[in-house]
């Protein structure tokens, strides 16, 4: 069966459990949808609730981009109503949200750390992998990454110039970044773009496939430090950074691991059905295919927590 089956088969699919779910008789599903994400699902998942309104136009999705732990806060913390949660990094959702937001969770994506620059950054005729952290260390350059506290990419790019130490075995190159003049930190990767393409800053911390999507040039880091493969799973775990907690004063040591995109669904959303519907949706053949187009290469099958806790429906993208 090709591709082209599935998708009609998976939107046939979603479109006999609407019907289904909207009889007469019974509870209407909400016509909102609100859906929290990693600013940097910001585009593709965008793309797929567009294609998602072509089946379902009554349905109006409201979406926010945030940094993963903001993301996650504004439920557990401030107890807004959403129904869906996507994660750039699927260990903050047991961290955060279990037990009482929700038992699971479904990683179907992956990423890597990448650093962008412009034409208007300093040395961008020189860059290159072997010399990018002695650049960054001249007098005059700016350089950005994301809060850590909200935004995984910012832990990560922490992890990165940790594993980077090592891997170009330079001491203290980690405290020499941390501590640089030109060391810029915003609330999430996102932000920073406006700064780099305004010349406000020479170099960028960010994923691919925000890289990609935004036609941003940039320099590939090496597979031991990008965070990207399995093969290096060990090395990265050597990498730790500390972020806020639960609770005030609360905090949690992260380890370095390979990027993992997850999504789940809040267990106190009222209309779980839409939500699932929406899930199953981003998750078929056609959702997928637009994960991929924007730089985020998905994982098939995908991988949870606990297959047992998975809602029904979404149980068949795991085997």
């Amino acid at each position: 069966m090709n591709k082209n089956m599935k998708a009609k088969i998976a939107i046939m699919s979603l479109t006999l459990l609407l019907v289904v779910t909207v009889v007469p008789g019974c509870a209407q599903p909400s016509p909102k949808l609100p859906i929290f994400h990693a600013g940097s699902l910001t585009i593709p998942w965008a793309q797929v609730s567009q294609e998602f309104n072509q089946l379902y136009p009554d349905v109006k999705i409201l979406a926010e981009g945030a940094g993963s732990a903001t993301t996650i806060r504004k439920v557990t913390e401030l107890g807004r109503e959403c129904g869906v949660v996507g994660s750039a990094d699927y260990k903050l959702i047991p961290k955060l949200m279990f037990p009482d937001y929700t038992d699971w969770y479904i990683i179907f994506a992956s990423n890597q750390m990448v650093l962008c620059y412009t034409d208007k950054s300093q040395f961008q005729d020189e860059v290159n992998v072997n010399n990018w952290y002695e650049i960054l260390q001249r007098n005059g350059v700016k350089y950005g990454r994301a809060d850590p506290d909200q935004d995984p990419c910012g832990y990560r790019t922490l992890m990165l110039w940790q594993l980077a130490e090592a891997h170009y075995q330079v001491p203290e190159l980690y405290h020499n970044l941390v501590s640089a003049e030109g060391d810029t930190v915003r609330a999430k990767s996102v932000d920073l773009i406006a700064l780099l393409e305004s010349g406000d800053l020479d170099y960028a911390f960010e994923y691919l496939s925000v890289a990609v999507q935004h036609g941003l040039k940039y320099v590939a880091l090496p597979d031991e430090i990008n965070l990207s493969s399995d093969e290096f799973k060990d090395f990265y775990a050597t990498a730790k950074v500390e972020i806020s907690g639960k609770e005030p004063g609360q905090t949690i040591t992260l380890s370095g691991a390979p990027i993992s995109y997850a999504v789940t669904i809040p267990r106190n959303f009222p209309e779980q059905e839409l939500a699932i519907v929406w899930v199953d949706f981003l998750l078929c053949d056609r959702g997928m295919t637009i994960m991929e187009a924007n730089g985020q290469p998905p994982i098939k099958p995908v991988i949870t927590n606990d297959e047992s806790k998975l809602p029904e429906r979404l149980k068949k993208y795991v085997k």
